[in-house]
Order: structure tokens, then sequence, then C-alpha cells
């Protein structure tokens, strides 16, 4: 029963603290926004490479993120400057994107080979996941037993990266039924919307690193 409980408590936490961190949702549209005219294979394929790349960085994330990080001399509030930036430009890039559908897509080989270039950049990182879960990943692997991880702990931290990729992967795949659930111009709102959102957590992203490194040189 003790066995049990630890594996409940160490899965609900990881997925109770990322899920929302992640949006899995709104991230699917955010992506939709990139990949104009994908068709429903296409972003079933997209969907499989994000979750899959997003699964390995989260895992590296919780696992080794903190030695990585303090091998180069990297703080986290340095992390979260260079990702908010990069975040922050991602969304004002989707917010000044032409909003029409006329121009003919890339169809064929060239368009897979684009499609498999973005998977992991920008797609997985830093759209899907960004600094911040990355930075949230590393401290919940900070967080760990000092008695050592067990096999409860890593099961439990198993159940809950699938289940966050999981739902990455169906969210992304099923894009393209809510893009025509809500319409063109609901769409177009709807992805306006987040790519404003998107912004907005990269400048807070921004901000939180930028007071936090003011915080040390004050301490010094």
């Amino acid at each position: 029963m003790l066995m049990l409980n630890v594996f409940f408590k160490s899965a609900l936490l990881i997925v109770t603290t990322l899920f929302p961190i992640i949006n899995p949702p709104a991230v699917a549209l955010i992506i939709l926004s990139m990949v104009r005219g994908a068709s429903d294979q296409e972003l079933a394929e997209l969907g499989r490479r994000i979750a899959i790349n997003g699964f390995v960085i989260l895992l590296a994330s919780l696992s080794v993120g903190a030695y990585v990080l303090s091998f180069f001399g990297i703080s986290e509030d340095v992390l979260r400057v260079a990702g908010g930036f990069v975040i922050a430009m991602a969304g004002w890039g989707l917010l000044q994107s032409p909003g029409d559908d006329n121009a003919a897509p890339v169809t064929g080989p060239e368009r897979a080979a684009s499609l498999r270039a973005k998977a992991f950049y920008p797609l997985t990182l830093p759209i899907t996941v960004g600094p911040g879960s990355i930075a949230v990943a590393i401290a919940l692997g900070t967080g760990s037993p000092h008695e050592g991880l067990q096999p409860v702990h890593l099961a439990g931290v198993g159940v809950a990266l699938v289940t966050l990729c999981l739902s990455i992967y169906f969210c992304v795949r099923y894009a393209g039924r809510l893009e025509k659930l809500l319409g063109q111009v609901g769409t177009q709102i709807a992805m306006r919307l987040f790519a404003f959102v998107l912004f907005c957590i990269g400048v807070q992203l921004l901000w939180i690193g930028v007071s936090g490194l003011i915080g040390t040189l004050h301490l010094h």
C-alpha cells in the first residue's frame, strides 16, 4: 500500500505541475498555425514526433538537468532569460504572420522534410516544452528523495511523462478537427489569442529571469 501511495504521489505531482505549464490544447492550436494546410496524417506524424521529443527533454530535465546546468555554469535565471526571449520572439512572429491561407502549400517530399525539420525546433522546443516546463522539471528532479530513487519512483515518473506526452499527441493529432469546429474565422481568432498569450509568457519568463539575476547582483 505504501509503495502504491508513493507511485501515485510521484505521478500526480509531475502531471498536475507540468500539465498547466505545457497546456497541450493551446499548444496544438499554435502548432496548427505554424503548419497551415497540414493533413490529418501529417498532424498525426507531427504529434508523434513532438510527443517523443517532449518525453526525452522532460526525462532529461528531471534526471540530469540540474547537473548539466551546473556543469556549464548556467543558472536557472539565465535559462529563463534565454528561453523567454526565444518564446517571445516566436509569439511575436505568429502575431505578425499573414492571416490568409490563399498561398498554395508546399507538397510532396519538400513539405515532409520541412515538417520533420520543424518537429524539434521550434515546435517541440520551445513551443511545446519550453524553458518554463524545463525549469520546473529540473526543480522537481532536485527534489528527489535523499535516500535515492526507488523503482516505484521511476515507475511514477514514467507513467506521468507518458500521460503528458500522450495528451500532447492527441491534441496535436486532432487539432485539425478543432479547426473545423471553430471555423476559419474562429480559428484565426483563437490562434492570434494564443500567439499573444505565448508572447506574454515569453516576456514573463524573461522578466522573472532578469529579476532573479538583478537579485543575485544585490546579494553580492
